[in-house]
C-alpha cells in the first residue's frame, strides 16, 4: 500500500455515500464506541459535522480545521480515522500534491440486528465491554413481543387508500449504504476445496456472503487453514450448502472449548504499520522481528517453554492490550524486559508501572519501547550506584554493540524457528 504523509495543511473533502440519522449517532455510541473509542467516534462526528445536514458533500477544510476542533495531534486523527476505515465507516482517497487532498466518504454504521449477527463486530464488542453490559445493549435492541390475541388486523393497503399514477423515476437518489468490515483474505480457499470431499464442492459453496465470514471467523478466532477445513465439514451439507448458523455456532464451541473464554487481543501481532522496515539483519534487527511477528500469548509461552501460561499471566497481558492499549510488539518487549528485571517474574504491579509510563510517553512500537527501557536503565544506574539495581541479568538488547552485530547460525535458527512456529 501506497505510503503517505499527513500535514496540517493537507486539504480534505467528506462525501455523503449514505443517509445519517439520530439512530446512527446512538448505535456508534453504543456498538461502535466500546470497539474503536471515543476519539474515533469524534472523529466520525465531526466528518459528519461538516456535510451541514443532509449535504452530499462538505466544503474543503484543511486538517489544521480537525486539530483545532477535537483538540488532537494528527498521529491521534490519523489512528482514529484507520480505526473507522477498519470498521468500515470511512473510505479514505488520497491525491499527491503541492498540497495533498483527501477525500472521506462517509457511510452508515450497522443497523443494530446485523451488527449483533456480524462473526467479529459481536465478539469484539463482547469481549471489550463484559458480559452484563453485552447483556443490557442486547435487551435495549430486542424486539418487543406483544400478545395479539383476539385483535383484527385493520390495516388498510395502499390501492384501498391510494390511487396509482404515472411517474417518472428518478436516477442516482441517495440510499443507505453500508461499507462493511474491511479485513484481508486470510484463508487459503484452494487449500479449503482440495481437502474437502470431491464432489461436495459446488458453486453456491463458496459465496461472497461465505468466503466473507470465513475470513472473519478466521480472522476472530485465530484458526488457520486447517481448522476452518474441519469446522466447514461439520457445517456443510451434503449438497455441499455451508449453514452460516451451524458454522458460526461451531467455531463460537470450539474455541471456547480450547480456550475457555471468548477471544481477546493476545492472539494478535504487531499491525503493519507499526512495524520496522524490513531487510535489518543484525542481531537487533531480528530481535525486533520477533517482538513484531509474534503475539503476546506466544511470546509468553515461549518463556514458559512453551507451555501453556498460567491464567493469571494470561489476565495481565489482555490488561496491557485492552485496558491500557498497548500494541503487541510493545506487550513482547515489555514481557521481555520485565522477566529478565525481576527474576523471571511478572509481578503484576511491576508490570503495570512501567506500562503506565510506556503508554503516558506514546510507545507504540518495538524499537521505541526498547530504546526507552535502555534510556531508563541507564538513568536509574547514574542516580545512584548504591541502590540495589538488577544490572546482572538484563535483556541482552541493552548491549549496544547489537546494533551491529551479527546474528550467529544457532541464533538466527533458534529465531525462525520461534516465527515459523508461530506464524
Amino acid at each position: 500500500m501506497k505510503l503517505v504523509t499527513l500535514l496540517p495543511a493537507d486539504k480534505y473533502l467528506i462525501i455523503n455515500k449514505t443517509i445519517l440519522s439520530d439512530q446512527d449517532r446512538e448505535t456508534l455510541i453504543n456498538l461502535y464506541e466500546p470497539i474503536i473509542g471515543a476519539t474515533a467516534v469524534g472523529l466520525y462526528l465531526a466528518f459528519w459535522n461538516d456535510l451541514n445536514s443532509i449535504s452530499l458533500k462538505s466544503k474543503d477544510h484543511s486538517h489544521h480545521h480537525l486539530m483545532t476542533l477535537l483538540k488532537l495531534s494528527l498521529e491521534d486523527i490519523k489512528k482514529a480515522r484507520e480505526a473507522l476505515e477498519a470498521m468500515g465507516l470511512v473510505k479514505t482517497y488520497y491525491k499527491e500534491g503541492d498540497i495533498n487532498e483527501y477525500i472521506y466518504e462517509l457511510y452508515s454504521p450497522l443497523l443494530p440486528s446485523d451488527f449483533f449477527n456480524n462473526a467479529i463486530y459481536n465478539v469484539v464488542l463482547y469481549n471489550n465491554i463484559g458480559k452484563g453490559e453485552y447483556d443490557n445493549l442486547v435487551k435495549k435492541y430486542q424486539k418487543i413481543d406483544i400478545d395479539l390475541t383476539g385483535y383484527d388486523d385493520i390495516t388498510k393497503k395502499i390501492n384501498e387508500v391510494y390511487q396509482s399514477v404515472d411517474a417518472p423515476i428518478p436516477e442516482n437518489i441517495i440510499k443507505r449504504e453500508f461499507l462493511g468490515i474491511n479485513s484481508e483474505n486470510i484463508i487459503d480457499f484452494d487449500f479449503i476445496v482440495s481437502s474437502l470431499p470431491k464432489g461436495l464442492v459446488n458453486q453456491r459453496t463458496f459465496t461472497l456472503e461465505i468466503r466473507k465470514l470465513i475470513n472473519q471467523l478466521s480472522y476472530i478466532y485465530n484458526f488457520d487453514n486447517i481448522k476452518m477445513c474441519e469446522l466447514i465439514r461439520e457445517s456443510i451439507s451434503e449438497k455441499g450448502i455451508i449453514n452460516i448458523n451451524d458454522l458460526r455456532k461451531n467455531a463460537r464451541s470450539r474455541y471456547q472449548s480450547q480456550n475457555g473464554a471468548l477471544p481477546s487481543l493476545i492472539y494478535r501481532i504487531q499491525p503493519e504499520y507499526l512495524k520496522s522496515p524490513q531487510g535489518d539483519n543484525s542481531k537487533r534487527g531480528k530481535l525486533i522481528a520477533v517482538f513484531e511477528n509474534t503475539t503476546p500469548y506466544d511470546f509468553l509461552k515461549s518463556k514458559y517453554n512453551n507451555s501453556k501460561p498460567t491464567a493469571r499471566d494470561l489476565k495481565l497481558l489482555e490488561s496491557l492490550l485492552i485496558d491500557l492499549d498497548l500494541k503487541p510488539a510493545v506487550v513482547n518487549v515489555l514481557i521481555d524486559y520485565v522477566l529478565k528485571k525481576n527474576n523471571n517474574k511478572l509481578t503484576t504491579g511491576f508490570v503495570e508501572t512501567i506500562a503506565g509510563q510506556w503508554k503516558r510517553q506514546n510507545i507504540e512500537t518495538a524499537a521505541d519501547a526498547m530504546a526507552f527501557a535502555e534510556e531508563e536503565h541507564r538513568k536509574s544506574k547514574k542516580i545512584s550506584e548504591k541502590k540495589i539495581i538488577s544490572t546482572k541479568k538484563q535483556p541482552e538488547w541493552f548491549d549496544e554493540k547489537i546494533e551491529k552485530k551479527e546474528i550467529t547460525e544457532e541464533e538466527e535458527k533458534k529465531m525462525q524457528e520461534m516465527m515459523e512456529k508461530y506464524r
